[in-house]
């Protein structure tokens, strides 16, 4: 039977202070958060303000503040108070309104005009309550009809719900309940005028549609007997379609607003030296009230309340904690913007050829550890540095991931950036003649012409990233 001891065991544990966690949030927080992050504090502690001297406040003097009113407020939790978060410089955006109906609504509003039995009409409702987001059917019939069963109890036949579904597919947006691609874009021409065009557009769907997609033009043109002209026109038909048949819906001025970069790092060349800075725009300054400071004083040294009079003590505690949760908070600001400036000012002296031309063949091969040896810091900072930051330079705004690449060697044995032969790739792909789009293995021919070992393995890798299809995906007529 085994026997129970206790013992003791030295262990050295590496332990993160609330400090430290505090700086490492904040440090992978880009600028737009950033503002809301310091906010979101200014409220939530009130020994904290910006630092903003105006002429209303000097006006005021300081009205002497009282603990008592923030500890009688029990409503508040953890003494959250409301803060005017806005300066004089802030743009007072309109908010956006949310009218009109949404797809499904619009859908089922259609389907309330057709007249249908109540049977049909909770197949339809079902139906469109089964369509994902670009308006597709993505679900089978059989499941359709099981979920109405186990719902309603209805026994509902599949040749029901194929009939509704007919109904569904005749309304706007067209295309809408379409099982597939072909059959959304065949939705859409059955509302065209039947133009020769459109005829010929309706064959190639519906007779060749494999060999369309994987673009065996000649096949088709050839199968069809039609000119190479009209071949054209009916594609350019097919190409004016939606694939995503919801998309149609929400075109009517119901799409969502573009996303705003707020660059982190501004860089100017307009003196002919390159000068960096943190983009301070916007990103309030804080300061410490001076009141509390003086409140707390007054509490430490026994002149706002007796020792013995009850409340003393947690309103000096509460007071403390507030102001060492803003010096805290303060000193982390300071530390995150120093650490930000060390890393950017690193990789600027790295890449200096390139920030002074803006060439992208001048951008040398970097990763992240290069960077950390440098400064002296963690990969994993440098890293929380460069994840979603942008700088704004003479020559457009950039990630600061776009600067980091992989080291190729060329047939002398120099090392150039990756970015570099992607670069080239892709000029290759821009001016090939499109009848005849270049192979990987032709690609491959042309880099090691150019002096880049490189096999037709690692073409086709920088293709996909750049995204670019294959050859045979890319002929045009």
């Amino acid at each position: 039977m085994a026997t129970l001891s206790t013992r003791q065991i030295q262990k050295l544990l590496q332990k993160l202070s609330p400090q430290q966690i505090q700086m490492i949030k904040l440090l992978e927080l880009p600028a737009i958060q950033l503002e809301q992050r310091i906010k979101q504090e200014i409220e939530e502690n009130p020994v904290l303000e910006e630092n903003i001297d105006t002429a209303d406040e000097k006006a005021d003097g300081g009205a002497k503040i009282n603990i008592d009113d923030y500890k009688r407020n029990e409503e508040i939790p953890s003494y959250r108070l409301y803060a005017n978060n806005y300066s004089k410089d802030d743009k007072r955006g309109t908010i956006p309104l949310s009218g009109g109906l949404s797809y499904t609504e619009h859908l089922e509003e259609q389907l309330s005009f057709k007249g249908l039995s109540e049977r049909d009409n909770l197949i339809g409702k079902y139906i469109i309550g089964s369509l994902d987001n670009d308006g597709y059917l993505r679900r089978d019939i059989q499941s359709i009809a099981d979920d109405i069963a186990f719902a309603t109890g209805n026994e509902i036949d599949t040749t029901e719900i194929e009939s509704v579904l007919s109904v569904i597919q005749s309304f706007d947006p067209h295309g809408t309940g379409a099982r597939d691609l072909r059959e959304a874009l065949l939705l859409q021409l059955i509302h065209h005028r039947q133009t020769e065009p459109i005829r010929d557009a309706t064959t190639i769907l519906t007779d060749y549609f494999d060999s369309f997609v994987k673009k065996h033009y000649d096949k088709i043109i050839s199968r069809m007997g039609i000119s190479e002209e009209r071949f054209r026109a009916a594609v350019d038909v097919i190409v004016g379609l939606q694939p995503k048949p919801a998309n149609l819906y929400n075109e009517g001025g119901q799409s969502e607003p573009t996303i705003q970069i707020i660059p982190d790092f501004i860089l100017d060349n307009s003196t002919g030296e390159l000068e960096l800075s943190l983009n301070r725009n916007n990103i309030p300054e804080i300061k410490i009230n001076n009141s509390y400071v003086k409140m707390l004083e007054e509490i430490a040294h026994g002149s706002n309340r007796k020792k013995d009079e009850p409340g003393n003590s947690e309103a000096g505690q509460f007071l403390k904690q507030k102001l060492d949760s803003a010096r805290w908070f303060m000193s982390a600001i300071k530390q995150r913007n120093a650490t930000l400036l060390l890393t950017m000012h690193t990789i600027l002296e790295y890449q200096k050829e390139y920030f002074e031309t803006g060439d992208e063949v001048n951008l040398k091969p970097m990763i992240l550890k290069d960077i950390a040896e440098r400064t002296g810091l963690d990969v994993s900072t440098i890293s929380r540095v460069v994840n979603s930051k942008y700088i704004q330079t003479p020559f457009g705004i950039y990630s600061l991931k776009y600067f980091f690449s992989e080291a190729m060697q060329t047939s002398s044995g120099e090392e150039v950036s990756s970015r570099e032969i992607k670069t080239i790739l892709s000029e290759c792909v821009a001016n090939e003649n499109k009848r005849k789009p270049m192979t990987d293995e032709a690609l491959m021919a042309v880099l090691n012409d150019k002096g880049y070992k490189i096999a037709r393995r690692t073409v086709a890798k920088y293709r996909e990233m750049l995204g670019i299809p294959v050859a045979r995906m890319r002929k045009e007529y």
